[in-house]
């Protein structure tokens, strides 16, 4: 039985309980953040750190008591949890008041809610998807314009995934105003003639933290990087694509709404990415 981490206690998964008044669960009004861990060391958690600060500013979300105490709240739960590879996920919203209410608690009476788990995901570095690559469709991006929040409103991208499982394919690409935005749950890419392609940062897309280090990794490799939004006509024709994300880390495309890419399988490029990214990550996981 997996112990979680809920507002300052170490509990079995069991007993685990916060308020049916609470705004997460109420309002979806609570922001999150994924830390893969590999080798039993966190992967990128500075950066994941750094934007779960910037989501709660962003949304006048005050910061749990335990803030400074993450990276040793981490590090427990992946101890207390014999945790060799998987992820820890941490949620916080803006708590509980004792009621239902559009308008916000004060947060000087209502304190955040913290909570935090475990998932175990043996070989996650190795998972079979990377060797053979994945298949995308292509789907209206209809969700709030602030995305660059990384918020708990993650219905559509649910459902963006079970209409791509219904289609035989394994994720969805979302399209606005007939360019891709990104995945349902990733950074969306595409290379040609050598040029990585990816759409610009901004409130459209999640500002990803494997994103970052990706293009940071590409760019010592002297790769070139092209940052614009990209058609899925245009992808279709690409040479390669690829996604990342905290657990895919970078994932080959093969196939996008039908059209395969590079004969179905993954390409030299996108393979060297995912080769460079995992051993720099390695490096500097803590």
């Amino acid at each position: 039985m997996r112990t979680v981490y809920v507002n300052g206690d170490y509990l079995p998964e069991t007993e685990a309980k916060i308020s049916i008044f609470d705004r997460g669960f109420l309002m979806a009004d609570g922001v999150y953040e994924v830390t893969s861990v590999l080798g039993g060391k966190l992967i990128d958690f500075p950066g994941h750190l750094k934007r779960l600060e910037r989501s709660l500013d962003e949304l006048d979300m005050v910061k749990p008591a335990a803030f400074d105490d993450l990276l040793d709240i981490h590090r427990d739960l992946v101890r207390m949890n014999d945790i060799h590879d998987g992820l820890v996920y941490l949620q916080v919203t803006r708590g509980s008041d004792g009621d239902r209410d559009f308008a916000f608690p004060d947060p000087k009476t209502t304190a955040p809610t913290l909570v935090l788990f475990t998932q175990s995901k043996p070989g996650m570095a190795n998972a079979p998807a990377s060797k053979v690559g994945v298949k995308v469709i292509s789907i209206e991006d209809i969700r709030w314009g602030r995305r660059d929040i990384k918020t708990v409103q993650l219905l559509y991208p649910s459902m963006g995934k079970m209409m791509a499982k219904k289609a035989g394919c394994d994720d969805a690409w979302l399209v606005e105003d007939g360019k891709v935005t990104e995945g349902t749950s990733n950074n969306a890419y595409i290379i040609k003639n050598g040029r990585i392609i990816t759409r610009a940062l901004s409130n459209d897309i999640l500002h990803g933290i494997t994103r970052a280090a990706v293009l940071r990794c590409a760019q010592e490799a002297q790769m070139e990087i092209e940052e614009r939004a990209f058609t899925i006509e245009e992808a279709q024709g690409a040479d390669e694509a690829f996604f990342t994300s905290a657990s895919a880390f970078v994932m080959p495309v093969v196939e996008i709404d039908g059209v395969s890419l590079n004969n179905g399988v993954p390409g030299p490029i996108v393979q060297r990415l995912r080769e460079i990214y995992l051993e720099e990550s390695l490096k500097t996981a803590i």
